[in-house]
């Protein structure tokens, strides 16, 4: 292999190098903490550390038609992520969750309130804030046991009717959101 070869061989492994996100991603890193390890004074490494009982997070929970919270100073919030359901106190890792219909539990320093959301979003961020937006959400007081027994009985009957496809599936979304209300009203 001549020199003329050998270049363009290296020039071919360059640009498959550059392709790759892996080596990419390495690369970068290498660049980074080379940087890091030059001008130490220049980067700060934000450590996260434990909630004190005294820190707080800011929420905002809000519908299209009105805030319910808007960045107040509360001390936890329950949500039923789609993943499953979770707590979020300060210093919580930043993330964005889809909702699944459920409880969304607010605890200030003097207690804690409740309301049903339809369905949503919750999206963490970095300083301290929590941005929970939602479709429909009301105090999980005003639910009749009674009349979402009644409506989830009539979204079964009308899921598993003779109806187009399109209201059958209205229904099982119904239905699925009166079977969440059940059981948070149970609890």
């Amino acid at each position: 292999m001549d020199l003329w070869d050998h270049a363009s061989a290296q020039q071919r492994v360059s640009r498959e190098y550059a392709n790759c996100p892996t080596c990419t991603f390495m690369s970068s890193l290498r660049l980074v903490q080379a940087a890091v390890r030059r001008a130490p004074s220049t980067f700060s490494l934000a450590r996260r550390g434990y909630a004190e009982a005294s820190d707080k997070i800011k929420l905002s929970l809000v519908l299209p038609h009105q805030a319910i919270f808007s960045s107040q100073d509360v001390v936890q919030v329950n949500i039923p992520a789609a993943t499953g359901d979770m707590g979020i106190l300060a210093n919580h890792v930043p993330t964005i969750e889809p909702l699944r219909p459920g409880v969304i539990e607010v605890v200030e320093g003097s207690g804690s309130k409740k309301w049903f959301a339809s369905g949503g979003f919750a999206t963490v961020h970095p300083n301290n804030a929590l941005t929970i937006n939602v479709v429909e959400a009301a105090p999980l007081e005003q639910f009749s046991i009674e009349a979402i027994r009644t409506n989830l009985q009539e979204a079964l009957k009308t899921a598993s009717g003779n109806g187009s496809e399109e209201d059958k599936t209205e229904a099982r979304i119904e239905a699925d959101v009166y079977e969440a209300l059940q059981a948070a009203l149970s609890k």
